[in-house]
């Protein structure tokens, strides 16, 4: 198999020049910026299909990260299209609610039957941050408990305050989020414990890629789960489970499904529409009543009142996405690929000796690839250098994998040859020093104090 070798990235650099000028950070998500990538990297993509994307200056790639994970079927996969193009030529916003509202309403909470009801937002913070409202709302409290180990719930105050990103959040926001160990009961024990009678909710990922591989679960991940449901509603707590990443990946809709559990609120995005912009919160029907309008008398919580939120396109799209799921095996072969590309990918690392250092955490549903150095510490040059020849080779990879429906075996053993291929100036750089090796800087944490 031929591999593609990018040298060139004369459109990609005339963008970089100008576009932290027009826009801050140089993107609309943290996680799509300079800082995020090597420097011999594609600072833009003019389009894709299936699994490739293609840049500004015309180079192909295969794609890795499915547009953060959101593209579950494949860019500009048709059967979608068709769909979008039919209800855009009617139309996308009125001053009244669209009939499909109802039509997804009923379809999703189908899929989800320990909740009667639902709302609609276009990305995941709005949702969580709904849900958080929700909580503090039906239970009067204020304090919301979430993982302390998780990257990323919502863009509002009361996530980002925990971050090392709190500059422009005051103190007093802050320290109504409280935190404890992922996946550990005793943790949280704990937390209710010491803030008694005053957690409102806790939200939290159902499972990581990790869970039962690469964390210290004492307990299955199903078991937490339930006893976290438990200990929650013992405690006059509300649980919400934030199924973003997990929702049309570990199973269909999600892990919700897959453990069988009855999580007070939900909240859903990324997948579930095929990369277009499309969001929902679920729930239990005496909590999600408290943002509607039908009990007179009752004080009103303002929950999400978004103009685009019922956007027809975004809602036929995720309709779409749905019928798909539902009539082909789309979650088995998301994780055939997953499996097929871990186990190609291990045999590769092993055959180079190189086991100590690139680890994989084997979720079938989204492998992530972690690069250790000498001390088995986490290396952020030696992860960018494996990311630069990657890129070189024509594979967008940033340390993770998100099988879609497009992705294809042969796609897959490219994958392998790249990463085979790329190992061998990786192994020089693990032990020589990366110095030689890597144009530019390494990438960085999204959440940093300092930038």
């Amino acid at each position: 198999m031929k591999l593609r070798n990018i040298t060139n990235f004369n459109k990609s650099n005339e963008y970089r020049s100008v576009i932290h000028n027009l826009i801050s950070g140089g993107a609309h998500t943290y996680s799509k910026g300079d800082d995020q990538f090597p420097l011999l990297a594609p600072a833009a993509i003019s389009h894709g299909k299936g699994a490739l994307v293609w840049d500004l200056d015309g180079n192909e790639y295969l794609d890795c990260s499915m547009g953060l994970t959101s593209v579950s079927l494949g860019h500009a996969y048709e059967p979608v299209l068709e769909k979008v193009i039919k209800v855009l030529q009617k139309g996308v916003n009125f001053q009244r609610p669209s009939y499909i509202e109802r039509e997804m309403a009923e379809t999703f909470l189908e899929l989800v039957p320990c909740h009667q009801m639902i709302k609609f937002a276009k990305n995941g913070s709005i949702v969580t941050t709904a849900a958080i409202k929700l909580a503090r709302a039906f239970t009067g409290r204020n304090l919301i408990a979430f993982p302390q180990e998780h990257p990323f719930y919502s863009y509002d105050d009361w996530f980002i305050g925990k971050t090392e990103c709190a500059k422009g959040i005051p103190t007093s926001v802050s320290e109504l989020s409280v935190t404890f160990n992922a996946c550990n009961i005793e943790s949280l024990q704990a937390l209710f414990d010491k803030y008694p009678g005053k957690i409102a909710a806790v939200i939290t990922e159902p499972e990581k890629n990790g869970c039962g591989i690469a964390c210290n679960c004492k307990l299955s991940v199903g078991e937490f789960l339930k006893q976290a449901i438990e200990l929650c509603h013992k405690n006059g707590a509300l649980f919400i489970i934030d199924e973003m990443i997990t929702g049309f990946k570990t199973d269909f809709p999600g892990s919700i499904k897959k453990f069988n559990i009855e999580p007070d609120l939900a909240t859903w995005g990324k997948g579930i529409a095929n990369g277009f912009s499309f969001c929902a919160l679920t729930g239990k029907k005496e909590i999600m009543e408290l943002g509607g309008i039908r009990n007179k008398g009752t004080e009103k919580v303002f929950l999400i009142s978004t103009t685009h939120g019922g956007e027809t396109h975004a809602i036929a799209a995720g309709l779409a996405t749905i019928e798909i799921f539902k009539k082909q095996q789309v979650i088995s072969q998301l994780h055939k690929t997953g499996n097929s590309l871990i186990d190609k990918c291990e045999q590769i690392i092993l055959n180079h000796n190189l086991n100590e250092s690139i680890k994989i955490i084997k979720a079938p549903w989204m492998p992530i690839f972690s690069f250790v150095d000498k001390t088995n510490i986490p290396n952020q040059f030696l992860r960018t250098l494996m990311m630069q020849e990657m890129i070189r080779r024509g594979v967008l990879f940033q340390g993770i994998f998100v099988p879609c429906f497009s992705h294809t075996n042969e796609q897959i053993n490219y994958f392998a040859e790249a990463f085979e291929d790329s190992i061998s100036i990786y192994k020089k750089g693990f032990e020589e020093g990366t110095d030689k090796f890597l144009v530019g800087e390494p990438a960085k944490a999204v959440f940093r104090k300092y930038i």
